[in-house]
């Protein structure tokens, strides 16, 4: 059973961890030479060595988080990085905890990287895996980075190795992940107890969304290698959709859009590679962080999904109902809008409300009401979770977070086929974008669509991937990358329709202090004066004790431009 494969495989990943710290360990008494000699000399023997090493790069895959208030999409509160006012930090786990991870990485392929046991080459396919992860990590946000390929000592002259440039980084991920890709093994290669562990398919979903980062980056900046990226990253996405291996959830029917993000969704052939939990062993409390922090979609995300014939809510002939009412923005659009978002007034289980379903509201049972916009993605019905606390990591909320999932792959294959020549087929829209599109019975898109209502194909190729990630931590990289988003992130973040429609009486936005933060249209401004400097904010500050601990040794960091 699927829960079982989970169970085992994070009850076993525990138990590799401590024969780990138990194999590398030092006895005070007994141990007459370093640990590391102990552990060169002793512990890299078999490929269960190996693979008890490799368990430790998982610990670094991204747990659930609020990535996405980072962008235009969702809010708060004020991010800094999302409004322009993110400073030069002194350390940040950012750049850090990367190289840490980039260390293990290098440990790994130092010890077994000549060998040929069939076993422990698996391992070693993982450790290049997992160098391509976490450098690709630094590389979206600090573009070129210094790049390490040995285990470094204090003394060593590679701890001040100079940066590289971006596409320089770029092309040693892509080379790691090729090296990693011919000891990997298939998805359904895998036995129950390492379900979960990085595959074929992941190294080659990680290819094509680096490739398509790159490709997209130089091509919005005039350069001339933008094609081969983009090339790279149609051909890396289609080795995955022709393996076979990999298809859509549908097994909760016209909602399995929204369960793909609860428990139903865990081990499910969408997934590439996710971030596991399980009950008991390591569990998390998102719904309890989403539901007083705030993970609210905005008035951008939410005018960004289409009308049920599939037309944008402000083309001529759509079917958008306005926003009159509490209701009406959500009748006749996208089903994915309210599995996203709920309806005002929607009955639902939730935290503190597990048995009797509650109506939600901005303010109740949600606690964070700065957009008026409903979280529903996320939000588990599970009972016995939503009546346990938030306890961290001893919670009960266990579902997986989806790092990469076959519908990113197939929004990476259409953007670049469209991007690499300026056009896409009906064919390889049939082959993308419409199997997302009929597993929520939404019109298909087709060039003569297109065409018939002046639309851009550009815009709904970017907007079928924003809309089918939203909340999944990607609208930030994108923006950059499209470079919109000096225009994007520096406009105001706003809300619902409090004033000239129904929620203009509802108690809390009739307030003056709501009603005086309105646009000229009667929206929510959630946040205003934001800005983007296209001169410095496309990257972010290296950490400045890095900087000047280059400094301090005769050596240079460069800090990013205008930093």
């Amino acid at each position: 059973m699927i829960m079982q494969s989970k169970y085992s495989y994070t009850i076993l990943f525990a138990a590799w961890m401590l024969a780990f710290v138990a194999a590398t360990g030092c006895n005070n008494k007994l141990d007459l030479v370093s640990r590391e000699n102990v552990t060169d000399a002793t512990f890299w023997k078999t490929a269960n060595d190996f693979k008890l090493a490799a368990n430790e790069l998982y610990k670094g895959l991204d747990r659930f988080g609020f990535e996405d208030t980072e962008s235009d999409i969702a809010f708060n509160f004020p991010n800094s990085t999302s409004n322009g006012s993110v400073v030069v930090s002194e350390t940040s786990g950012n750049w850090s905890d990367p190289y840490r991870y980039i260390r293990n990485c290098n440990k790994i392929l130092e010890q077994g990287g000549s060998l040929q046991d069939a076993g422990i080459r698996t391992y070693v396919a993982e450790a290049r895996f997992f160098r391509a992860w976490y450098y690709w990590k630094l590389v979206r946000r600090y573009g070129g980075v210094p790049l390490i390929t040995n285990v470094l000592k204090v003394d060593d002259a590679g701890l001040f190795s100079s940066r590289v440039t971006q596409a320089q980084a770029v092309d040693f991920i892509l080379k790691d992940l090729d090296d990693a890709v011919k000891d990997l093994p298939l998805q359904s290669d895998l036995s129950k107890p390492d379900i979960g562990r990085i595959t074929r398919g992941a190294a080659f979903a990680l290819k094509a969304r680096v490739a398509l980062y790159e490709g997209t980056w130089e091509k919005f900046r005039g350069q001339a290698t933008a094609n081969q990226y983009l090339e790279a990253a149609a051909a890396s996405a289609d080795s995955v959709i022709t393996s076979g291996r990999y298809a859509l959830y549908n097994g909760s029917g016209a909602q399995s859009y929204r369960y793909l993000f609860l428990e139903p969704g865990d081990d499910s052939n969408e997934s590439i590679l996710d971030r596991r939990y399980a009950r008991n062993i390591l569990g998390h409390d998102m719904p309890y962080q989403y539901d007083g922090s705030g993970y609210n979609p905005t008035k951008k995300l939410a005018d960004m999904y289409l009308d049920k014939n599939g037309l944008p809510i402000t083309s001529p002939g759509t079917v958008f109902q306005g926003y009159a009412t509490m209701t009406s923005e959500f009748q006749d659009r996208d089903p994915r809008m309210t599995m996203t978002m709920i309806i005002p007034g929607t009955l639902t289980n939730r935290v503190f409300f597990p048995v009797n379903k509650i109506a939600n509201y901005p303010d109740k049972p949600q606690r964070n009401f700065n957009t008026g916009y409903i979280l529903n993605k996320y939000m588990s019905e599970d009972p016995v979770a939503n009546n346990s606390g938030q306890n961290g990591d001893a919670s009960m909320f266990d579902y997986d977070r989806h790092l990469i999932r076959y519908a990113e792959v197939l929004l990476i294959y259409a953007e670049a086929v469209f991007e690499r020549t300026g056009a896409i087929s009906d064919n390889d829209l049939n082959r993308s974008v419409n199997l997302l599109r009929t597993r929520v019975n939404m019109p298909q898109l087709t060039n003569a669509f297109v065409t018939a209502n002046g639309l851009d194909m550009r815009t709904e190729v970017r907007r079928e991937r924003t809309v089918e990630l939203a909340l999944e931590g990607f609208r930030y990289d994108d923006l950059r990358r499209w470079k919109t988003a000096e225009t994007e992130l520096a406009q105001d973040i706003k809300g619902i329709k409090i004033k000239g429609s129904a929620w203009q009486t509802y108690p809390l936005y009739s307030d003056p202090a709501y009603q005086n933060r309105t646009d000229a249209n009667g929206f929510l401004i959630s946040e205003t004066n934001r800005v983007f400097n296209a001169q410095k904010h496309y990257l972010q500050p290296l950490p400045a004790r890095e900087v000047a601990f280059y400094s301090s040794n005769g050596y240079t960091l460069p800090q990013n431009p205008n930093w």
